[in-house]
């Protein structure tokens, strides 16, 4: 919420200077900026605004359901919010699903679109609306979100009331949600509604097909400005249009994507709008002056350039080089990325159909804005730390987050290694705390770089990465 009022403010400024007015013919230029800039900041906050007041899919619960949801917690835990006020009661909820206060309104979720009848509609934030050590921050994974608890908590709740199971009550029994806390099964999700659309997105009815479920690790949004595909093999070209198929319900008809479009403009806007946190701790500028050497020298052929003159060379790395997990690559098949290919999504540009990679056969590294605010590392999120992933031999097996706690020492989630999940434990949310990396779709192998450099090095390189 903090991007929010910032380009508040921005707004606010610029509207003021236009209002100042400008009495000379060589100003025009710079007032043509202003307005545009103006328009700009406009377009940021409508697009903010459409997210977390617009419900676009069905209500997936109610108020009434998310109070009562304490009630089928374990019996201790339920114990604990039976005795608390109902404002206690409504943290302990947030906390346990991770879900994160909307600064304009703290009883509201910024995950969660909550109108006046009191229905909650899940949003963008949901994956995209995390925390930075505890700290709200739009644009940040979710590296808490407990989706998948919610929803059988949610499926219980209502069977205990007596209300009808929505969708998502359902299709969660076919489709994990996360099967780890703070990872999500999006992709699969979003495959499995593409699959009932033809490529003009009319519904039509398609046998339900096999998918392959895979956790991701939600990327950031405060790189969006800088890539031009979507998606961590970066098959897609991006565009406002691609940033709509996860509302495919048999509810939103194509009429609804074609009324919709200029809002998703703003949205592209918001999400365009977002920079990378700063580092707030201390940074040792001698040592990360030698990291800095280091990460060009090693790194920056496929991550880019940082500073005065940025640059970023939207770089595939195929698999057989990177060795990170295969699962999410292979996943997606040929015929439905030319189906997308083909489909509305990726017309969306004057001169017609954009480009989409059918067959990508690697996956593309990222920009690393703000890299030490984004734990856990890779695309599935298997790796806890940035020392972790400049340590390849040292990556823990089994892991769980102490909280929210920062690890300054070793950048990223402060953690506890265990041998193995505690199957005895009776809480499902506890156990889905801890991330296997035995696992199918989990692995944290790859990305092994690192390998070759010094201690002193990847010391130096791990306090550079701090200033990005």
């Amino acid at each position: 919420m903090a991007r929010y009022s910032y380009f508040l403010s921005i707004s606010v400024l610029i509207t003021s200077l236009l209002n100042a007015g400008f009495a000379s013919a060589e100003c025009l230029e710079e007032v043509d900026l202003q307005r545009s800039s103006k328009s700009e900041a406009k377009r940021v906050m409508r697009g903010y605004r459409l997210l977390v007041d617009t419900p676009l899919l069905q209500s997936d619960f109610s108020q009434e359901v998310f109070d009562n949801l304490w009630k089928v917690w374990p019996k201790t835990l339920s114990e604990r919010a039976r005795l608390a006020s109902a404002d206690v009661r409504r943290k302990m909820a947030f906390s346990r699903y991770g879900l994160t206060p909307r600064e304009d309104n703290p009883e509201k979720p910024l995950q969660y679109v909550v109108d006046s009848s009191g229905n909650w509609t899940m949003n963008c934030f949901a994956c995209h609306g995390g925390t930075v050590y505890g700290k709200p921050v739009a644009g940040a994974p979710n590296n808490r979100l407990a989706l998948q608890t919610l929803t059988e908590e949610v499926r219980q709740t209502k069977l205990q009331l007596g209300k009808p199971l929505s969708r998502m009550d359902l299709g969660s029994l076919v489709i994990p949600l996360g099967t780890t806390n703070g990872t999500t099964n999006a992709v699969v999700f979003g495959m499995g509604l593409m699959s009932q659309r033809d490529v003009n997105l009319n519904v039509v009815f398609s046998p339900p097909k096999t998918f392959v479920h895979h956790d991701m690790d939600a990327p950031v949004w405060w790189t969006f400005h800088k890539r031009p595909n979507l998606y961590i093999d970066g098959f897609a070209q991006k565009g406002h249009r691609g940033l709509m198929q996860f509302l495919m319900i048999p509810e939103n008809d194509r009429n609804f994507f074609i009324e919709h479009e200029d809002d998703f403009r703003d949205v592209a806007s918001y999400i365009s709008s977002l920079r990378a946190p700063k580092y707030l701790g201390d940074i040792n500028e001698s040592l990360a002056s030698n990291g800095q050497v280091v990460f060009e020298t090693n790194c920056s052929k496929c991550h880019g350039t940082y500073g005065e003159t940025p640059f970023y060379p939207n770089v595939r790395i195929d698999l057989s080089n990177i060795g990170t997990d295969p699962v999410r690559l292979h996943a997606l098949e040929v015929a439905g990325r030319r189906k997308y290919s083909r489909s509305w999504f990726a017309h969306a540009n004057e001169e017609g159909e954009q480009e989409t990679v059918v067959d990508p056969k690697g996956y593309v590294a990222p920009p690393l804005d703000g890299i030490w605010a984004s734990a856990p590392y890779l695309h599935n999120g298997s790796i806890p730390t940035l020392w972790h992933l400049l340590h390849p031999d040292k990556r823990p097996d089994i892991w769980k987050p102490k909280g929210e706690e920062f690890d300054e020492k070793l950048v990223g989630l402060k953690i506890k290694e265990v041998t193995e999940i505690p199957s005895a434990e009776p809480d499902a949310a506890i156990r889905r705390s801890y991330f296997n990396t035995g696992i199918s779709g989990k692995s944290n192998a790859g990305h092994d770089y690192p390998a070759i450099l010094t201690d002193r090095q990847r010391e130096a390189l791990l306090e550079y990465l701090k200033t990005l």
